[in-house]
């Protein structure tokens, strides 16, 4: 009896090494993956609601927890309903498998599974029919499991694994799904009811079913009181909630930077970035109304970011994602667009640190003609002298191409290389056009440079997730990026620019306020002109609606906005024009007094890169005469003569200079008793051979009447303009003959290489 009992013992015990032995070789041979299916994606806002889902290949969503993030009330339904030996079996319940048996075997049917949750989370995985086959399978991978995880990581798989419905899978995504929550905000009666909804979750889904549900939902409560795991008063408070889930909606908001972040971080479950969930729903709202006001085919995008730590708060890409007509796919924070005069401000920032301007400086708005830049007509609309801060509040492209031509537009280009702004054009050779948009940029790079005017010179790229660093490079100093802001600031504690390009494609306006950087773009994504769409026109309404929005938010949760201080660098000094620089108001040559934020202490004099001729007299800025006692020049060598400084105005303004300010009455006539040798110091520019206004005829029988021109004063090269087109180039008092066809009012225009200008009507009868 001995000897029998030993090989029984003997046989089971060799049974069961080979069969260890056959579950480790199975294990080798057959490991155990936990990533099968595709990893799903959530973009979450900053408080960690879902802003975006991407699902797997199966439409199924998956918002993938920690265990820690689960309530403890969930917990304790969960393993007392399902398992509530779960910590101390090995994956196998002996006892359950047979009281399932017993019981479906009794009852002819199917009452309970006996499944563990290790069991179910081996299903989950790898899912198998009812037959032998797949049971023993569904046992190897339980065995798996708990070979290879711990108790609580195969509980974390079951959170984020079980179906509750639909294309739900895991607590996370059915949190957020029927309650609109985060797990750790679940109520009891939430958390029971999603404890149960695994076990049948198309039958009990609670946006269907709602009597299901609660019958499903009372029954565990019975369960729980029979175990005493929550006192009678909790279960019967339970009992008389109603089954009440949130509406479903697929989270749907920041559509085009989900889909960035997406592309950038591809293997990454959950995406937190920094949106703010209500802002975001404003921006897209203020999109949608301003949809149909746009013209056909027409989008916009807007990006807002602290300039504080940079984080990206909104971020809407195009007008309305779904319209195919707008190109609603097509996100134009990241596109390729020409960025206009948005990029005038660096320019004026850097000239500053150069030395070679201040707020107020005398610029020049006038008709101009170099190698690389030609004005495309000749009407009244120049401002002539205008300042540093006028021109570039106002936008004016010539004062613009007057800095980058002296400065150096490969300079200037490179500048905008090292902090993050690349300019791309044919060729990708600079230019003077490309302060006037003639490159094309992106606009979060764009939104990124103007941080320089908000974090004291410094460029920090955009931060649209959490895990982004805050990073800085020097680009223009504090006191440069002060002054700028100020000569762009505007009403409502905005600072902004506006751009337009080329054939109106694009609309821009950037602005700073005190917390915010503000990005607006509207046009046509295919590049299409739009006839009338300006920035000051387009962009700026959707900018102001915007920066109101802001201020309101602030001002509502009661936040102080950060101070922007003045720099100790920067200093108000009163200046002078024409000269530029410092002069008692009661000076002579003091003709207009301004008051000008100086850097440094630098008061650099007034920019003569148009005049700066090889011949003398057509200098500006200070010019030494020689006057005598009747106050007439004279020459240097003659009696009674004194020295006299004299400030002249650049040559290109005397047409919209006050008669008072021109160099015939700045310069004293010339005493013939000793007069100056040489030219005189004043040589305007005139047109010879027909007066304004005048009424030209055609001789009888003839179509056209050709008419015999010379310009008289003037230096260099002259160009002709006849209603606005170049016609003619010529040197020194070279003649052109002006042919003349059709009948009217005609307009001709001589501009010289100093500047000059003499323009002139006539009609043609």
């Amino acid at each position: 009896m001995k000897k029998h009992l030993l090989k029984i013992l003997a046989f089971l015990f060799f049974s069961i090494l080979l069969l260890l032995g056959s579950f480790f070789v199975a294990d080798h041979f057959y490991p155990l993956s936990i990533t099968k299916n595709k990893t799903t994606q959530t973009i979450l806002a900053q408080d960690g609601t879902p802003l975006w889902r991407f699902a797997d290949e199966n439409g199924v969503w998956r918002y993938p927890i920690k265990l820690d993030e689960v309530p403890n009330d969930y917990l304790d339904v969960l393993l007392n309903y399902e398992d509530r030996y779960f910590y101390d079996h090995f994956g196998i319940n002996p006892a359950s498998l047979l009281r399932a048996a017993w019981q479906n075997i009794t009852n002819k049917r199917i009452i309970s599974g006996g499944s563990t949750i290790s069991m179910q989370v081996a299903r989950l995985l790898y899912p198998h029919d009812r037959s032998m086959a797949g049971k023993l399978q569904q046992i190897f991978r339980t065995l798996q499991l708990e070979l290879h995880f711990t108790k609580d990581e195969i509980l974390t798989l079951y959170i984020n694994r079980a179906p509750f419905g639909g294309t739900i899978e895991g607590l996370g995504a059915a949190s957020w799904s029927y309650f609109g929550k985060e797990p750790k905000a679940l109520t009891r009666s939430e958390a029971v009811l999603l404890a149960v909804l695994p076990q049948a979750p198309s039958r009990l889904r609670p946006d269907r079913y709602p009597e299901r549900a609660k019958q499903a939902r009372d029954k565990v409560l019975a369960r729980l009181a029979q175990y005493q795991v929550w006192s009678s008063d909790i279960i019967e408070q339970v009992r008389k909630e109603e089954v009440w889930v949130y509406p479903r909606k697929k989270p749907q908001l920041a559509p085009l930077l989900a889909r960035r972040l997406s592309q950038q971080y591809p293997d990454v479950d959950i995406i937190r970035s920094n949106i703010d969930l209500s802002l975001q729903y404003s921006l897209e709202d203020i999109a949608a109304n301003r949809k149909n006001q746009l013209p056909p085919k027409n989008s916009l995008a807007i990006l807002v970011v602290d300039h504080t730590d940079m984080s990206v708060k909104g971020y809407v890409g195009s007008v309305d994602f779904n319209d195919k007509e707008r190109f609603g796919q097509v996100d134009m924070i990241s596109s390729l667009r020409s960025p206009g005069s948005t990029l005038k401000p660096f320019m004026y920032a850097l000239a500053i640190d150069d030395g070679m301007i201040h707020s107020e400086s005398l610029l020049q708005d006038t008709p101009r003609i170099s190698s690389d830049y030609r004005p495309t007509n000749f009407d009244e609309d120049f401002y002539g002298p205008i300042s540093a801060s006028d021109a570039l509040k106002n936008s004016l492209n010539l004062p613009a191409v007057e800095l980058i031509e002296l400065y150096g537009p490969k300079r200037f280009a490179g500048k905008l290389f090292s902090i993050g702004l690349p300019l791309q054009s044919k060729g990708n050779d600079p230019n003077i056009s490309y302060i006037l948009g003639g490159a094309s940029l992106r606009m979060d790079n764009l939104v990124s440079a103007y941080s320089a005017f908000a974090r004291h010179g410094q460029v920090s790229p955009l931060r649209f997730t959490q895990a982004d660093p805050l990073l800085s490079k020097p680009f223009i100093s504090d006191g440069s990026a002060w002054i700028t802001r100020q000569m762009l600031v505007n009403n409502y504690q905005l600072a902004y620019k506006t751009g337009t390009s080329y054939g109106y494609r694009d609309a821009w306006a950037i602005g700073v306020n005190p917390r915010y950087l503000i990005g607006i773009w509207v046009g046509r994504p295919d590049g299409t002109p739009v006839v009338g769409q300006y920035g000051s026109i387009t962009a700026v309404p959707i900018l102001q609606q915007v920066n109101t929005l802001l201020l309101n938010k602030e001002r509502r949760i009661n936040r102080p906005l950060p101070l922007v201080t003045k720099p100790t660098t920067v200093t108000l000094e009163k200046i002078c024009w024409p000269s530029g620089q410092k002069l008692p108001a009661t000076d002579e040559n003091c003709h207009r007094q301004k008051n000008a934020w100086v850097l440094n202490n630098m008061i650099p004099p007034t920019l003569d890169t148009l005049t700066a001729l090889n011949n003398n007299i057509y200098r500006s800025g200070w010019v030494t005469i020689w006057v005598n006692d009747a106050g007439k020049r004279v020459s240097a060598d003659c009696s009674n003569a004194h020295k006299k400084q004299v400030a002249l105005w650049p040559i290109a303004l005397e047409n919209w200079l006050l008669p008072k300010e021109r160099r015939q009455s700045l310069i004293p006539e010339v005493d013939n008793h000793c007069p100056v040798f040489g030219k005189d110091i004043f040589l305007p520019l005139n047109i010879i051979g027909l007066q304004d206004k005048q009424l030209v005829k055609r001789l009888p029988g003839q179509q056209d009447v050709t008419i015999d021109l010379t310009p008289q004063g003037g230096v260099g090269d002259k160009w002709w303009f006849l209603d606005g087109e170049l016609i003619e180039k010529t040197y020194g008092d070279q003649k052109v003959a002006l042919t003349v066809t059709h009948k009217g009012l005609h307009h001709l225009f001589l501009l010289d290489q100093s500047g000059q200008i003499s323009r002139m009507t006539f009609t043609l009868d």
